[in-house]
């Protein structure tokens, strides 16, 4: 038995602030008719917390939810068992598998694991819940749980693909596989040749270095290009599609998505966030900061408005010190007021393969920076009225929680679907510039010293005014009758039309 202790309210206010928005009579018709969803998300942060934002929105519109996770991730539950009832939400606590799935160093392996270790606890589930009621409609999933496609067939349930990507990213994905991408000029062997994607919303042009390796460089029967495909092709097949996005940002891409999946279910149900009101979800949201929270507000406090710069690569990615050394240069010679979440350095094949900030650095910049190892409250720090732009490694959370805070993006993004996430910041939202593009680029610290001033002045630049227009637009997508809450609600109502 798994015993639940200190427990917290992270989710208490926004749930307040969730049902002030609904009539009694909707969330009762809701809890009397709702269904019974698994949601089954990864164990790596950016792709489990969403989904337990979404879990809590479920609830919250009376659905029965079961949650699997691992022992890791049980805390990461606490919230929503403080705030949630027995009855309604349901942990389905699982071991961890013995190959590490926060290695990023073998995908494969992992998910494999994870397919020999939860899909006969699932099936065995799924056996224990065939007469109880409410009945168990749905399996929604991360999409790099391709296998749990089949067993939603097996077990008689639908499976939903939930992304922690855009709409923007998976259309790129699906044009990927649809029509195989060649050069514009086949006989150029320069990698940074343009790869143009006419049949996609706003034509988009990538250098062939931004295409995914396997397909580059991969071929049909290799592991990683199979593993893939068959996420594609489980994605195609599946029911319906759960998108952390909202129409005001991404209308396009999931318009065309329905046209590729040829059918409506495809909901776009964010940003999903944590309401400004309940700070314990805020301040914690996936961690506890290294550094005490409230030492950082109040550092925060002591700025004027948009006059601070933040600055982080993610939970996974790791700069050189090459790379390193030009950031912390820039920020020096730039003067701004800064917030930089530096990463520890890490080791790689017994060799240290990342860079620390230098010596020196910190007490240089005291007066007008702040370096935060480790973890980070970053929404937190990022809706703070200080913050003013976002260096960004151009993860989908980060970009929604930057774009949703009003912030203007300075765009770097180093691999995955950042590429996509930043073509869409800059190029469609015109809310952020370019200051980098990969893990080897190394930028003019001069340059990116005048960018990241440009970031920060006056009030009515384009960016500025473009990131006021994005940020109203995704409050407007969650407020009651926006078109996240109309999503949301039609997702609910066609799981619970499911149970009949």
């Amino acid at each position: 038995m798994i015993i639940f202790e200190n427990r917290t309210s992270h989710y208490r206010a926004k749930t307040q602030n969730e049902k002030s928005h609904r009539s009694l009579s909707a969330m009762s018709s809701a809890a009397a008719n709702g269904s019974h969803v698994l949601v089954y998300p990864i164990p790596r942060s950016g792709h489990v917390i969403p989904l337990l934002d979404l879990t809590h929105r479920l609830l919250t519109r009376g659905l029965t939810v079961t949650v699997l996770v691992t022992q890791n991730e049980v805390t990461l539950l606490q919230p929503l068992i403080s705030t949630h009832s027995s009855c309604s939400l349901k942990p389905f606590v699982v071991p961890v598998p013995e190959t590490p799935l926060s290695t990023p160093f073998s995908p494969i392996e992992a998910m494999k694991a994870m397919r020999e270790h939860h899909e006969p606890a699932l099936i065995q589930w799924f056996k224990s819940q065939a007469t109880v009621t409410p009945p168990v409609v749905a399996i929604i999933s991360d999409f790099m749980l391709e296998w749990t496609h089949d067993l939603a067939a097996r077990v008689g349930v639908k499976r939903i693909v939930f992304s922690p990507s855009g709409a923007c990213d998976r259309s790129f994905s699906f044009a990927l596989w649809k029509d195989p991408p060649k050069k514009d000029d086949p006989n150029d062997n320069d990698d940074s040749s343009p790869t143009s994607f006419p049949k996609l919303p706003n034509s988009p042009i990538y250098p062939w270095w931004q295409l995914p390796p396997f397909h580059r460089n991969g071929k049909e029967g290799d592991p990683s290009w199979e593993r893939w495909r068959n996420i594609n092709l489980a994605e195609r097949a599946s029911w319906g599609f759960v998108f952390n996005s909202f129409a005001g940002l991404e209308s396009r891409d999931l318009e065309h998505l329905k046209r590729e999946l040829g059918h409506d279910r495809v909901w776009a149900v964010g940003p999903l966030l944590p309401d400004r009101h309940s700070n314990d979800a805020v301040f914690n949201r996936g961690g506890t900061s290294s550094l005490p929270h409230q030492h950082v507000m109040l550092w925060l406090d002591s700025r004027e408005d948009n006059s601070v710069v933040y600055v982080s690569f993610g939970s996974r990615v790791t700069l050189t010190s090459a790379q390193i050394e030009v950031l912390t240069a820039a920020l020096e010679q730039s003067r701004v007021q800064f917030i930089f979440c530096a990463r520890e350095p890490r080791e790689k094949n017994g060799r240290e393969d990342s860079g620390a900030v230098s010596d020196g650095f910190e007490e240089r910049v005291r007066d007008r920076g702040l370096v935060i190892r480790g973890w980070a409250p970053q929404l937190a720090i990022l809706r703070h009225r200080a913050v003013g732009a976002f260096l960004t490694h151009c993860g989908w959370n980060s970009v929604l929680e930057g774009l949703a805070a009003g912030a203007v993006m300075l765009t770097w993004p180093m691999g995955a679907d950042q590429y996509t996430n930043a073509k869409l910041v800059v190029e469609q939202a015109g809310a952020g510039v370019r200051v980098g593009e990969g893990t080897r680029t190394i930028p003019d610290p001069t340059e990116l010293a005048r960018l990241l001033v440009r970031s920060l002045e006056g009030s009515n630049g384009s960016e500025r005014v473009r990131a006021r227009e994005i940020s109203r637009a995704a409050m407007e997508a969650v407020a009651q009758g926006g078109s996240s809450d109309k999503d949301l609600d039609e997702l609910v109502n066609r799981l619970n039309e499911a149970s009949k």
